[in-house]
């Protein structure tokens, strides 16, 4: 049919063909603040790479593809055998194919390789984020294994490889691996110490053999998984390889794939052992303490993954109202258009510059930001995951209907939201953790004072939420109620301290004015009409 009824107009292009890293300023200062400036025109240049891929058409269509063509779950061969093998689109192999080889496995194994593999993380994810758990599992296994020499040896090679090789084999006849982890169980969820999968001891030292299951086990197709088992002391964590060292297939059968409501391209199962073989890492016993900074690895990741989904919808946002024309001019004109895309920029960039600085505490490694880790990661992880859905949901909104139809890329930003908030311990799991860090480990607090101390004065509404906050502190009665509102409180703290020592003044301003000083409302969209919302939305719109 001719189209002969209307000409279209005023639809904006698609945000594409763009440099994903260079467009984000937060990203840009944050990485130039951290990195070690012998680093700097190296680390740029592979992330503006990095950047130009992920907004490229390419790329945006290997997102759709993998989301639209989910896994498929083969549990028998035509013959009858079991496999337990995930079948996933091409379009998966290639996210997962371009990541590792951009060294988003690799941080250990690098100068400023933290802070370096965070913001491509950040970049790259905006791409499609499923194939981020993987990649995040893989990262976070190296700690946990280092409590193992022999074993670090052997895997952590592998684990940091920039190759990536797909496929069930015996690991030593590969040039990379992918890590995952299992440690939910049907009774406890994030109870692991009520696991009941048994781990016995066989006759060689360290080896078991595992009886149980686990209620999510993300990437299947994993070469090794870090599991948790109750050997005869107590919970132990174990590594489970998916293929034995003679070429058998180790007892790993997949019940089901999960369904799920977004994270569609990444296939979560829940899988059986009997009689899986298992090499132990760390004491009996002393399970939880040994997988501990695995998981505290892939919490941050659960940051970065917010940033990112947060600074895709809010680019997708701002380049619409760009280009959007309404009532006799372009939307990001209209004074109510631009106090909800500032707003939405605002809570982008204060997760953006956390997340770096978290980033950057792992590099440096020394044992003040060891400490301040200890709280901060769990605060972050609390606050930045929860804005992330409401984040979505807003800059959704802004696109008006084109935003709730699938071609628009919004709802998929949507569905995967909530996700980060509930992996790695859901928001009370975060908010006890800090209640406990505050409660055993005082040299944690007194980092994470003094970080929020250094721009102590440079704002009186900062000054303010410091002085409400050591309050709280003193005030323990009721203290496991109150543990949501102190950890928000802490959070908004620490952002205001990091955007008014490093945003530019109209950015920490109306942070500070709306987050910290209480002039906002319920909902984006309602900051002080006072402030300079014009340059902040200028400063998050990405330019094609």
């Amino acid at each position: 049919m001719a189209a002969s009824t209307h000409t279209v107009t005023n639809q904006p292009p698609p945000l594409v063909g763009y440099d994903v890293y260079a467009a984000d300023h937060a990203l840009t200062e944050g990485v130039a603040r951290h990195l070690d400036a012998a680093l700097l025109d190296e680390t740029r240049v592979e992330l503006s790479e990095l950047g130009r891929a992920a907004g490229s058409a390419q790329a945006q269509e290997w997102g759709v593809l993998a989301n639209e063509n989910g896994p498929v779950l083969h549990t028998h061969d035509r013959y009858g055998h079991r496999i337990d093998e995930v079948a996933f689109h091409p379009a998966w192999d290639r996210l997962l194919g371009h990541a590792v080889s951009a060294g988003l496995t690799a941080a250990w194994s690098r100068p400023g390789g933290h802070l370096r593999r965070a913001a491509g993380f950040l970049v790259w994810t905006q791409a499609e984020a499923g194939h981020g758990c993987p990649l995040s599992m893989t990262h976070a296994a190296v700690p946990a294994l280092r409590r193992d020499p022999e074993l670090a040896a052997f895997w952590e090679p592998l684990l940091t490889s920039r190759t990536y090789d797909p496929g069930l084999r015996p690991a030593a006849e590969k040039a990379g691996v992918l890590f995952g982890m299992g440690m939910t169980e049907k009774q406890g969820g994030s109870d692991v110490r009520a696991n009941t999968t048994r781990a016995e001891p066989l006759a060689e030292a360290g080896t078991y053999l595992l009886t149980g299951h686990k209620w999510f086990c993300s990437a299947p197709m994993s070469d090794a998984f870090l599991v948790l088992a109750q050997a005869p002391d107590g919970l132990s964590c174990f590594l489970v390889p998916r293929v034995l060292q003679d070429g058998t297939r180790n007892p790993f059968a997949l019940q089901r794939l999960k369904d799920k409501l977004g994270n569609r391209s990444n296939a979560s199962s829940e899988v059986e052992f009997d009689g899986t073989w298992a090499r132990r890492i760390g004491d009996e016993g002393r399970g939880v303490r040994t997988i501990i900074d695995m998981v505290a690895a892939t919490r941050l990741d659960c940051v970065l993954g917010s940033a990112a989904t947060m600074r895709q919808a809010v680019a997708q946002a701002t380049h619409h109202a760009a280009h959007r024309s309404a009532f006799g001019g372009l939307l990001a004109d209209k004074p109510l258009m631009r106090n909800v895309l500032a707003d939405l920029a605002l809570e982008s960039e204060a997760a953006t510059t956390l997340a770096l600085r978290l980033a950057a505490a792992y590099d440096d490694g020394s044992e003040a930001e060891q400490a301040f880790l200890r709280i901060a990661v769990p605060v972050a992880k609390y606050w930045v995951t929860k804005r992330c859905t409401a984040v979505a949901a807003e800059a959704l909104e802004c696109l008006g209907g084109n935003g709730y139809v699938e071609e628009s890329g919004m709802p998929r930003l949507l569905r995967e939201s909530p996700l980060n908030s509930l992996w790695e311990g859901s928001g009370n799991v975060q908010a006890l953790d800090v209640l406990r860090a505050i409660g055993r480990e005082p040299a944690a607090l007194n980092a994470f004072l003094s970080e929020v101390g250094l721009a102590r004065g440079a704002d009186h509404r900062l000054d303010g939420a410091i002085k409400q906050l050591l309050t709280d502190l003193a005030d323990l009665d009721g203290i496991e109620a109150r543990a949501r509102r102190l950890v928000e409180r802490m959070a908004l703290v620490l952002q205001g301290s990091l955007l008014l020592r490093f945003a530019p003044p109209e950015v920490a301003d109306a942070f500070c004015a709306s987050r910290l000083g209480g002039d906002w409302g319920h909902a984006f969209g309602t900051l002080p009409h006072t402030l300079d919302l014009g340059a902040v939305v200028e400063r998050a719109t990405p330019e094609v």
